[in-house]
């Protein structure tokens, strides 16, 4: 099987859609026959990714007007290159096709993370919801078939764009195999030291935006003995949560990380005592499965995708209640026994979402589009 990736955010997205794109080509690589794989890049990068030990190929604009733009190959110059490599499938990997690609013989298919740019509008500006809703809609109407990456997702895209449930597959995605190793030790204690971590805290890890509500976390923290670590990019809505802090000096009972590398993140999960995501919208909720992994219990948002990602045993809440939250968090230090048997069986609930399934229920879906 010869597939083809729109890898753009592969090569150029550290976090989210880059590391689903990465995830995706290392456990077909590692857990599949696949023979050839061409991923399709607009330009050189600075992230660090390893090629699949397989027959692999990146392929740039070849012309000196491609090259001059390359957002516009990925677009409208792509599927020329395409074509030309004999393709048995194309893969978009997050939510776009290329244009003129409809009426090309190679099979097709899209991934679709979310489509919160529809459900929670306010969240975006006017142009970027327009964008994403020409794209979106022409990559839906345009593949064979479509992959969602969670059940809610799916029944989004029926919602929004009126597509066939036939034409869609839920294929969960799962998280970097270091999260699922014990780290060492003396490198926990170290990134403890580093970061001057306390014996136990609250852990929240994911970019620092709006609709992922950290200020409600950092107000139902406050007032009680417990400590916070936030652990992410900082988006401008990251200001309100420092003038939050600083306003009602809770600098001792927060911190703020944004730099840690992988090998860091997964031991500062490691270290945790409690995992808090209550955000208020995603597609699937990938620091909810890291989270599992790391064996710390989860509490996140009742609705929506967060349930079918944090299964029946986690711990759920309204988001936009500091007190469900803080009552939550404080009933899990108060009962250290509960707390390891709901790590335990998150754990356990997590095993669906490791590479040997997820590269089963890729494959299956490919082989349903050929």
């Amino acid at each position: 099987m010869r597939i083809g990736f729109d890898a753009k955010r592969i090569f150029h997205n550290s976090t989210g859609l880059g590391n689903y794109g990465r995830d995706v080509v290392r456990i077909l690589s590692e857990h599949t026959n696949v023979s050839c794989f061409y991923l399709f890049n607009t330009k050189q990068s600075n992230i660090k990714f390893t090629l699949p030990e397989r027959n692999a190929t990146v392929v740039f604009p070849e012309s000196w007007f491609w090259k001059s733009f390359p957002s516009l190959w990925r677009l409208l110059g792509q599927w020329k290159q395409i074509m030309a490599y004999d393709l048995d499938l194309y893969h978009g990997l997050s939510g776009e096709i290329p244009y003129n690609f409809r009426k090309k013989s190679v099979a097709k298919t899209v991934t679709i993370h979310d489509l919160i740019f529809l459900s929670h509008p306010h969240y975006y500006n006017f142009w970027d919801r327009l964008i994403y809703k020409l794209k979106f809609r022409y990559a839906c109407r345009t593949v064979d078939h479509i992959i969602a990456i969670s059940k809610e997702t799916k029944s989004e895209i029926i919602k929004y764009f009126n597509v066939d449930e036939k034409k869609i597959s839920v294929v969960y995605q799962g998280c970097h195999a270091l999260f699922k190793t014990e780290i060492e030790t003396d490198k926990k204690n170290a990134v403890k030291d580093k970061y001057r971590l306390p014996s136990e805290y609250v852990l929240y890890v994911g970019t620092l935006q709006e609709r992922k509500n950290a200020l409600t976390l950092i107000k139902a923290v406050e007032g009680t003995e417990h400590q916070l670590v936030l652990v992410g990019k900082e988006k401008k809505y990251a200001r309100k949560l420092y003038d939050y802090v600083e306003k009602h000096h809770l600098q001792s009972q927060i911190t703020f990380i944004k730099d840690a590398d992988l090998e860091q993140l997964v031991a500062i999960y490691q270290n945790a005592t409690v995992f808090c995501y209550p955000s208020f919208c995603e597609g699937f909720g990938i620091p909810i499965i890291e989270a599992l992994y790391s064996k710390v219990p989860v509490v996140t948002t009742k609705s929506g995708c967060f349930p079918e990602a944090a299964g029946p045993d986690s711990i759920f809440i309204d988001p936009s209640s500091p007190e469900d939250i803080r009552n939550k968090i404080v009933w899990l230090f108060q009962n250290p026994t509960e707390r390891k048997k709901i790590a335990e069986k998150g754990y356990q609930y997590a095993q669906q979402f490791n590479d040997e399934n997820v590269a089963k229920n890729l494959i299956n879906t490919y082989k349903k589009i050929l």
